[in-house]
């Protein structure tokens, strides 16, 4: 399995662009976002109990995690606490909003998307995730590590 630092440096060859660069740090956190929050609205087949708060988000959340933990213990906590905030983010959402959370997720969804293939075209290369899909979930790992050199955090 590659480290996270080969992962980021692979990404990273395509992201070089300032305007590219900008657009991925609005929109990748939004993108990784709108899709727990299009999870959050399949309904489970199940419940154990009444007031149950598992949702398909939250399932699915755990393999991705797992993911994570594997590039690094660091990545791994940092995108558990970013996937926490993106639950309670949609949660406080639902409680106070009457727009459903779905129609919110694909709208900004395709929003970003579009933003994204913008922000490739300027660079004048290809998303990543054209060569392997796994990239898609590197490009929040990839700005959390950002972050992380900015506070001298290992990863």
């Amino acid at each position: 399995m590659k480290t996270a630092q080969q992962w980021f440096d692979e990404y990273g060859q395509s992201h070089n662009n300032g305007v590219n660069k900008a657009i991925h740090w609005l929109a990748v956190p939004i993108i990784y976002l709108t899709v727990l929050g299009l999870l959050w609205q399949i309904p489970m087949p199940f419940t154990l109990f009444a007031e149950q708060q598992i949702t398909w988000s939250l399932v699915v959340a755990i393999p991705i995690l797992m993911f994570y933990f594997n590039l690094s213990f660091s990545i791994g906590l940092g995108m558990t606490l970013f996937t926490a905030l993106g639950v309670m983010l949609i949660r406080w959402y639902q409680l106070t909003f009457t727009t459903d959370v779905w129609l919110i997720s694909i709208l900004l969804f395709i929003v970003m998307w579009i933003l994204q293939f913008i922000g490739h075209k300027v660079e004048g290369k290809k998303p990543s995730f054209f060569q392997d899909l796994q990239f898609l979930l590197i490009g929040p790992a990839w700005l959390l590590g950002f972050i992380y050199r900015r506070f001298n955090i290992k990863y």
